[in-house]
């Protein structure tokens, strides 16, 4: 086999948005992105330096595979799945 995409799912998808949200969340604040990692990403995550980079680029990637993908069910404002 050739190198290729990998087919990536949600949960990946998740970690994506949650990894971004986290260094986003620290950005601004002076940190190097190597000092956001060992502090608040690496604890969670255990991922590399240079996966971090990936995700941080995959982010547009995952947006749009997702963006109109149906739920399987509706929330209301408070989380919870509303009840048909």
């Amino acid at each position: 086999m050739g190198k290729g995409r990998r087919i990536r799912g949600r949960s990946y998808a998740h970690r994506v948005r949650e990894i971004n949200r986290i260094y986003r969340e620290h950005a601004n604040s002076g940190l190097s992105n190597r000092e956001i990692l060992r502090r608040f990403i690496y604890p969670v995550y255990h991922i590399s330096e240079s996966t971090l980079y990936n995700i941080l680029g995959a982010e547009f990637d995952v947006e749009e595979k997702y963006k109109e993908d149906p739920l399987l069910f509706e929330f209301d404002e408070n989380g919870k799945p509303k009840s048909k």
